[in-house]
């Protein structure tokens, strides 16, 4: 996700299509990871799944907001809050052409 930041930074000014071409494959892989930190946490995979076999356990709470804010979560929605707005800037960017 860090990488992100200065990708889009760099892309807004001028507002440029290459920047979608370049952060789209970062934001699918963030999200396929971040869905599978879910299907851990919420112990829909089991947990013999986990690459986690040492240290913290990727199945531990660490924040909880309202009883299911969690991190996992925040950052499930924050990819595909981005994917979404990446989705509607190409499209502006085509309508616009």
């Amino acid at each position: 996700m860090y990488p992100l930041v200065v990708l889009f930074l760099v892309g807004m000014f001028p507002v440029s299509k290459s920047v979608i071409k370049f952060t789209t494959p970062l934001i699918a892989i963030g999200w396929i990871v971040a869905l599978y930190h879910n299907l851990l946490y919420y112990k829909i995979l089991p947990h013999s799944s986990s690459p986690c076999q040492q240290g913290v356990s990727c199945t531990s709470v660490h924040l909880e907001w309202l009883g299911f804010i969690t991190i996992p979560l925040l950052s499930l929605v924050a990819f595909t809050l981005m994917a979404v707005l990446m989705f509607l800037t190409n499209k502006e960017l085509k309508n616009e052409k």
